[in-house]
C-alpha cells in the first residue's frame, strides 16, 4: 500500500476505532466515550464545528452496538423545509399534500432495529421538535396525514454545530427536547485544537485522493507542512481534506509545493484574521512596555494589571470585530471557550450583543 512521506515525526499507531484519524489526548477522549456509549440504547448527542467528523463519530457508536447489524440512516434536517423534513421522518400517506401520489415510509420506520442521526438537529422548527420529542419518549408517531400509530425500535443520535443551550435561552429550540437528546453528550475538538494529528491526517487524504486520481504524490515541502500546522482551520478536518486533495490534482510531480496552497493557508489567514500592521509582535510588545514604564509614576504598583488588562481588552475587542461580532468564532480563535469570553467582555466593559 501507498505510504506518502510527510514529516510526521515517529510512526504512531493506528487510530482506536475504524475510519478514524488522531492520537491526540481530545481525540482519545472522542473515542474512549464513543465505545462506553456504543453498548447502551441511550441517546447520544455529538457537539463540535462544521467538518469536525461527527457523522463519523455517530457511525463507528452505531457499528460498535448491539444495532450494528441494523440500518444506519442519516438525515440532515437543515437541508429540507419543515413540511418536507417532517414527510420525510416520518412518512406520509397517499393524498396528505400535493404530489403525495403514493403511501411512503418515513426516516424513523427504516431505522428500525437500527440507528437515526438525525445532523443539524439545530435548526428544526418548535412543531417538528414536538413530534421528535414524542418519537423520543414513546418511540411512537403517524404518518402525516394517518391516524395509525407507528411503533418503532430506533437509536437516535443527533448532532449540532451550534450550543444548543444558547437556542434554548433565545426559545428557538425545546429544553425538554434538549435534555432528552443530551443523555451522553460527546465534543468534537476542533482541528486547530488537535494540531498534532494533522500530519497523520495529511498522510491518510495523501493516499486516499493518490488512489482515486491514479496519482504518485507522496512528498511534501517541510515549508508546506508547517504552514499546515500553523493554519487556523475554520473548515476543520473537511476543510484540510479538500486542501490535501487540491494539492494532489495539481502537483505537476510526485512532491505538494507551498505555491499550491491556497493563499489564506500560504499566508496563514482566515475569515477571522486580523489587518496586519508592520513590525513584529515582540516588537511591538516592547515597545508597549517601554511607553507603559515611562508614562508611570515611579511609585505605580499597579502598572501590571493596567498594561495586561489593557492589551486584553483591545484583543478581545479586535478580534470580535475581525468576527463579525459572532462570539463563538472569536472565542475559537482566541482560544479561550465562550463563556469565558463573556466574561471578558462583562469585565472590560466591552459590548455583549452577538451577530447571528
Amino acid at each position: 500500500m501507498l505510504r506518502p512521506s510527510v514529516p510526521a515525526g515517529d510512526d504512531q499507531p493506528a487510530a482506536p476505532l475504524a475510519g478514524l484519524i488522531g492520537r491526540s489526548p481530545a481525540m482519545l477522549e472522542v473515542y474512549a466515550m464513543t465505545r462506553r456509549v456504543a453498548a447502551s440504547n441511550a441517546s447520544v448527542l455529538l457537539l463540535g464545528e462544521t467538518g469536525t467528523g461527527k457523522e463519523l463519530i455517530a457511525k463507528a457508536i452505531h457499528e460498535l452496538s448491539p444495532r450494528g447489524t441494523g440500518p444506519f440512516v442519516r438525515v440532515n434536517c437543515g437541508a429540507l423545509s419543515e413540511s418536507l423534513l417532517e414527510s420525510e421522518l416520518f412518512g406520509h400517506v397517499r393524498g396528505s399534500f400535493t404530489g403525495a401520489v403514493a403511501n411512503r415510509a418515513g426516516r424513523f420506520e427504516a431505522a428500525h432495529t437500527g440507528t437515526i442521526f438525525l445532523d443539524e438537529i439545530n435548526s428544526t422548527t418548535p412543531k417538528l421538535q414536538v413530534k421528535l420529542l414524542r418519537v423520543l419518549q414513546e418511540r411512537e408517531f403517524e404518518r402525516v396525514g394517518d391516524t395509525e400509530t407507528i411503533r418503532v425500535d430506533t437509536r437516535v443520535i443527533a448532532a449540532s454545530n451550534r450550543d444548543l443551550l444558547e437556542e434554548v435561552a433565545r426559545e428557538t429550540f425545546r429544553e425538554d427536547l434538549y435534555y432528552r437528546l443530551n443523555v451522553v453528550p460527546i465534543v468534537l475538538p476542533p482541528l486547530r485544537a488537535r494540531r498534532d494529528d494533522i500530519p497523520l491526517l495529511v498522510a491518510h487524504f495523501l493516499e486516499l485522493y493518490n488512489e482515486q486520481n491514479d496519482r504518485y504524490v507522496v512528498h511534501i515541502q517541510p515549508d508546506v507542512m508547517q504552514a499546515l500546522i500553523r493554519y487556523h482551520w475554520p473548515g476543520n478536518v473537511r476543510e484540510l481534506q479538500n486542501v490535501v486533495e487540491r494539492g494532489v490534482v495539481m502537483a505537476p510531480g510526485d512532491e505538494i509545493t507551498f505555491d499550491l496552497l491556497p493563499p489564506a493557508i500560504r499566508g496563514g489567514r482566515d475569515a477571522c484574521s486580523l489587518p496586519g500592521r508592520g513590525g513584529d509582535l515582540d516588537s511591538l510588545a516592547r515597545e508597549l512596555v517601554e511607553q507603559g514604564l515611562a508614562s508611570a509614576p515611579a511609585d505605580d504598583d499597579t502598572l501590571f494589571d493596567r498594561v495586561v488588562s489593557r492589551v486584553e481588552r483591545e484583543l478581545i475587542a479586535q478580534m470580535l470585530a475581525a468576527c463579525g461580532g459572532v462570539q463563538l468564532k472569536a472565542a475559537a480563535r482566541l482560544g479561550i471557550n465562550r463563556n469565558t469570553l463573556r466574561k471578558k467582555l462583562l469585565e472590560h466593559g466591552l459590548e455583549e450583543e452577538e451577530t447571528t
